[in-house]
């Protein structure tokens, strides 16, 4: 028996990995090829391509982590 009922699929969790990241790289390229917002692309595409809304931008959680560290 391959997989139980409701649990997720690995193949499938590497799909919605690459559409993420599909997602993500047209991000990158609207924004004119701009590096440094990776992590922000990469939660919009995340939400958008999961139906949620992003919690924290990458520099808000950069603050925290920084916080977290002194």
């Amino acid at each position: 028996m391959a997989d139980k009922i409701g649990a997720p699929d690995m193949g499938s969790q590497e799909v919605m990995e690459e559409i993420i990241r599909t997602r993500a790289y047209q991000l990158f390229e609207q924004r004119g090829c701009q590096h440094g917002n990776d992590l922000d692309d990469w939660i919009q595409a995340e939400a958008e391509v999961l139906g949620t809304k992003p919690s924290v931008s990458a520099a808000q959680m950069e603050v925290s982590q920084e916080a977290v560290a002194a």
